[in-house]
């Protein structure tokens, strides 16, 4: 989180960096990933629409706008809360807030009972909002832990670890939600009761990260006359002129824009749809969600391990054809083999598709822009976490109700998708790289 223009004021001593700290890092990944898993994924979603709504026909599009809603107030925000951070040294409170909202958030969805539609959609937006912002900051403190040459490998071993946290939340969720009946509660009392139990890992998981991590930058000042306003609005402008040059790498961000859109729907409804459209229970969902998750991760080191050698675009382009290939089986039966055929399918495609266009932003970014670059990525991501769940949730409303249909439109972002990738040149990217670094 470093502001252009800004001018180290005091610098004091900068302490070492300890493993237990590198191990505090980690965690958080570990910590947080037990959220995203089973309020947005896999429980809270498909209980809004169902019980909370009451199976409304705008009920998909209201839980898709609130969090359409509270990704656009993460990329508002991002700028400001990045130049009031610097400016202040002030990572480490950052992530203490973001933390404890985002917990008490989760531990508020289970007040929502049915008919409690304003205070779910309230209570996401706060949540998921808190959530995003402390991704953005303890990403802030990786080049502060790490030299260049090992921060791939950190990230990549808290990434793996998240994956691990997420499956560990979602398994004990599962085991509450199947055992309602044997202590005389309902499927859906447990799923709201599964919010605190996400919550209360979230915050054990997080003490370590909260505790242990040190904030190593020092306060910052600005220029005369640059304020914090000035400063956010120079960092959005600094790094959307900085791509000039880079046609390819455009592309690609347009490109991933449009297929992550499709990913991002399949995240966000994969409860909703299971459950609405091919009458899974809610302990079937998260079981498919569970097996979904593992194939998602054996995906991504397949395809990382192929796309060296047959290419970043032909894979992407494969995982891409996949995606829409399982949208067709999702869309022609609702038979369980096909729908485990087509979920593991997307699993496959969901890691791949991700890790291959994140290879390929590495692979056009000029060296020492790495930063800046990859915050253009992680603006793509955002939007396109705005753009699919959104549209899903409108063909979904303007249709009745109709599931199947708004599945079916989101096969046209993985179209677009190819369409942009056809034109981009892998060689003439990677020019462009060394012309413009």
């Amino acid at each position: 989180m470093r502001a252009e223009g800004l001018r180290r004021a005091h610098a004091p001593p900068v302490p070492p960096v300890r493993r237990r700290e590198l191990w505090a890092w980690m965690m958080f990944d570990f910590a947080n990933s037990g959220y995203t898993t089973v309020v947005i994924t896999a429980v809270f979603g498909a209980y809004f629409v169902s019980t909370v709504a009451g199976g409304a026909d705008w009920a998909t599009f209201a839980w898709t706008a609130a969090l359409s809603l509270s990704y656009l107030l993460i990329m508002l925000s991002a700028p400001l809360l990045g130049a009031w951070a610097d400016l202040r040294a002030g990572k480490r409170r950052l992530l203490w807030i973001t933390t404890l909202a985002c917990v008490f958030g989760t531990a508020a969805l289970a007040l929502a009972g049915p008919g409690a539609v304003v205070l779910a959609l309230v209570l996401i937006v706060v949540s998921n909002t808190a959530f995003g912002t402390g991704e953005n900051v303890i990403a802030a403190f990786l080049p502060e832990l790490a030299r260049e040459e090992a921060m791939g490998r950190l990230s990549g071993f808290g990434w793996a670890l998240g994956y691990v946290g997420g499956l560990l939340v979602l398994g004990l969720c599962l085991w509450w939600i199947t055992g309602a009946d044997a202590r005389g509660s309902t499927t859906a009392d447990a799923a709201r009761q599964s919010m605190l139990i996400t919550a209360v890992a979230f915050a054990l998981a997080a003490l370590p990260t909260l505790l242990l991590l040190r904030e190593r930058s020092p306060p910052q000042r600005p220029r005369p006359g640059r304020g914090l306003l000035f400063e956010s609005a120079a960092r959005v402008r600094s790094s959307l002129d900085g791509s000039a040059g880079l046609t390819d790498l455009r592309r690609l961000l347009v490109c991933i824009v449009f297929y992550q859109a499709g990913v991002a729907t399949v995240i966000t409804i994969a409860a909703i749809f299971t459950q609405e459209a091919l009458g899974f229970t809610t302990a079937e969902s998260i079981q498919l969600i569970l097996v979904v998750n593992l194939t998602a991760a054996v995906g991504a080191f397949l395809f990382g391990w192929l796309q060296d050698r047959i290419g970043h675009r032909a894979l992407l382009a494969a995982s891409l054809l996949g995606w829409l290939l399982a949208i067709g089986l999702f869309w022609y039966s609702d038979a369980r083999s096909i729908v485990w055929l087509a979920a593991n399918i997307a699993g496959l495609c969901m890691g791949a598709s991700q890790s291959v266009g994140r290879a390929m932003v590495g692979v056009f970014c000029p060296p020492s822009r790495e930063a800046e670059i990859f915050g253009l990525w992680g603006l793509a991501v955002k939007l396109a976490s705005i753009l699919g769940p959104l549209c899903y949730g409108a063909v979904s409303w303007s249709s009745g109700g109709d599931h199947r249909s708004a599945m079916l439109a989101t096969a046209a972002f993985f179209v677009i998708g190819l369409g942009l990738l056809a034109g981009i040149d892998v060689g003439r990217g990677r020019a462009a790289r060394g012309a413009t670094g």
